[in-house]
């Protein structure tokens, strides 16, 4: 072979069809200003009454948005779903990382859809305060229920505040009941003040526990066992039955030591398995037990109206603290004064009041 002759590699790029021109610009642009462009107000509560679960979950979306130009669009749809709404049981599930919340939830969940109940998951999420990520993965834990035609799933990444995820919780109940949920369901993670913020905007709260974990008495917050309405210990199966029923005994005594609860329900302890189902049933007869007897009493009705007030006087409290940090005078000066109290030139009470002073004196 001649030196001067090239050879061509067989890897080597030929020349191919080249993509079609774009014919409709025009056409491509509205696409894509149809999918930026958010529906109305009066779209979107349509929708929801409908029970269009697009319309629903872009009503959340615009309800957890901080963006204060949606605040206005998201107040307009909730008062559109107000009339339609508190027409369902609301019940509140906390317990510890590890006590089986998402198998638990979707067990129940579906114990529910199969008597033809809708219900919707709501889980209060908070997220880690270092990578801001959130920590719970409800929406790939509970594989079969977010299948379920009759279930909706939604998780709510707190961020910061625990506060403002909790009220947009509070919303979002709202907008569930009014596309349809007769039953909405919320998780909390149960390691921070997030159970008292889940049991100020539920009906029934039930605790779940395991049994084994050396934790049946110790450790547990009494705040939450007086807060609870019922205790399940969960994981009651195969080896572990007898020690799911010990620590039934030892729950139950321990209730008795607390006082009174203002519906005048007692408290009671189950044990359940969200793996062979078993329990599961009765547990739902126990939260329609508690309903029928705070009816008949008025307590449940009272007990709502209480929850409205106290959400309200939350709501001013956000909204106060939002606006204080979000003053320009207020971000220059909060800065100076972090400094100057960090090295002890002047005192915290010193530098709030300072800073209070400057808030009320722009805001009038």
């Amino acid at each position: 072979m001649s030196s001067s002759k090239k050879q061509e590699s067989s890897l080597q790029e030929k020349a191919g069809i080249s993509s079609p021109e774009i014919t409709n610009v025009a056409l491509i642009s509205q696409i894509q200003h149809r999918r930026r462009q958010l529906p109305s107000s009066e779209e979107l509560i349509a929708g929801i009454l409908n029970g269009n679960r697009t319309a629903l979950s872009r009503a959340i979306t615009l309800v957890e948005s901080t963006n204060p130009e949606h605040a206005q669009k998201a107040n307009e749809v909730i008062k559109g779903c107000l009339p339609y709404s508190n027409k369902s049981i609301r019940i509140g599930i906390t317990g510890v990382p590890g006590v089986g919340k998402s198998t638990f939830i979707e067990a129940f969940g579906k114990s529910l859809t199969a008597l033809n109940k809708k219900v919707a998951v709501l889980a209060v999420d908070p997220s880690s305060s270092l990578s801001h990520g959130s920590i719970l993965g409800d929406k790939t834990r509970m594989e079969e229920l977010v299948k379920d035609e009759n279930a909706f799933i939604r998780p709510s990444a707190s961020g910061d505040t625990l506060g403002g995820v909790a009220r947009k919780t509070r919303e979002t109940i709202i907008l569930c009941e009014a596309a349809g949920f007769d039953t909405i369901v919320i998780e909390t993670v149960g390691v921070g003040q997030s159970e008292t913020a889940v049991h100020s905007m539920v009906d029934f709260f039930l605790l779940l526990k395991i049994s084994g974990a050396g934790d049946e008495l110790q450790g547990i917050k009494r705040g939450i066992m007086e807060m609870a309405d019922a205790i399940v210990i969960n994981k009651a199966d195969g080896d572990n039955i007898k020690k799911a029923n010990l620590a039934k005994l030892e729950f139950n005594r321990a209730l008795h030591l607390f006082p009174q609860k203002q519906s005048n329900w007692q408290p009671k302890v189950t044990t359940c398995s969200s793996l062979t189902k078993e329990g599961i049933p009765e547990i739902w007869d126990t939260i329609l037990s508690y309903f029928e007897m705070t009816n008949e009493t008025g307590y449940f009705q009272e007990k709502r109206k209480e929850q409205n007030q106290f959400w309200m006087m939350e709501t001013i409290n956000e909204e106060l603290k939002q606006n204080f940090y979000n003053q320009p005078e207020i971000i220059a000066a909060l800065e100076e004064n972090k400094k100057a109290v960090q090295n002890d030139e002047i005192s915290p009470f010193a530098a709030a009041q300072i800073l209070l002073k400057l808030y009320f004196k722009g805001s009038k």
